[in-house]
């Protein structure tokens, strides 16, 4: 699963991460491990003074794999929930920048990576949403408690009740993205504000983000070391595969 994800390395201490498992970068338990491995070793390496995360393909991510995943026994369930709760703590607590270049739509699971990012520039024609509702499913505790914290709860109500796709000029007035520029200038924008942040003195940057970010961490590291989830549990009902093979069926007539 490797193949699927680039990591390219810049003067400055700027890292590039790119996802590129075609054709939406759809996560899977490989995937979402991949992933996980990668950002460990990002966070650990000093060379490293900032992260821009990006796709390789025309989709930033469209999220969980639902040809995949509907067909989940408990225990392969429980494997997605755990990893994508240890994506999520370290890409939300890493002690660096992380700068998301939002290059293609961003829905559901796929999200989650902007917003736990701590700057994101997105393409204006771009879709942005959480539509796990609509999917069958609510939110294990990572994306659950990143929400909480980085959305207005107006904004909240409105993606995850709702379960809508918004254009990113609106995405950007409700403050889940800061940036909004044309195709072709997502990631040379991004890498400009990674530039920016790697000036800034690494310690007090790491020591100020945890500041910011201690209350959601805290509850994320404790209910993955202590496996309390409730979405461990079993996160899928017979109503999650019915909404997921509905949705399936209906991509399977535009397309």
């Amino acid at each position: 699963m490797t193949e699927h994800i680039v990591r390219k390395d810049f003067d400055g201490g700027i890292t590039q991460l790119i996802l590129g498992r075609p054709p939406v970068n759809a996560l899977n338990p490989a995937f979402l491990n991949a992933i996980h491995d990668r950002l460990v070793e990002i966070e650990s390496d000093a060379g490293v003074h900032a992260l821009v995360i990006a796709s390789g393909l025309p989709v930033f991510s469209a999220g969980l794999d639902l040809r995949e995943v509907q067909n989940f026994s408990i225990a392969d369930q429980v494997a997605v929930v755990d990893v994508l709760n240890a994506n999520l703590y370290h890409l939300y607590g890493m002690n660096k920048p992380v700068i998301a270049a939002v290059d293609g739509a961003a829905i559901a699971g796929g999200l989650f990576f902007v917003l736990a990012s701590d700057y994101a520039v997105a393409r204006e024609d771009a879709k942005i949403g959480l539509t796990e509702v609509r999917v069958g499913v609510n939110f294990p505790v990572a994306p659950l408690e990143i929400a909480r914290a980085e959305l207005a709860p107006a904004v909240s109500r409105k993606l995850m009740l709702g379960g809508l796709n918004v254009d990113t000029g609106v995405a950007q007035k409700m403050g889940i993205v800061d940036e909004v520029v044309g195709a072709g200038a997502v990631l040379p924008r991004a890498m400009d504000v990674a530039r920016d942040y790697a000036s800034i003195p690494p310690l007090a940057y790491a020591g100020v983000k945890t500041q910011l970010r201690a209350g959601a961490l805290t509850i994320i590291k404790d209910a993955i070391s202590g496996q309390c989830d409730p979405a461990r549990a079993g996160w899928f009902t017979d109503e999650t595969r019915a909404a997921m093979k509905m949705l399936l069926a209906a991509a399977t007539r535009k397309a």
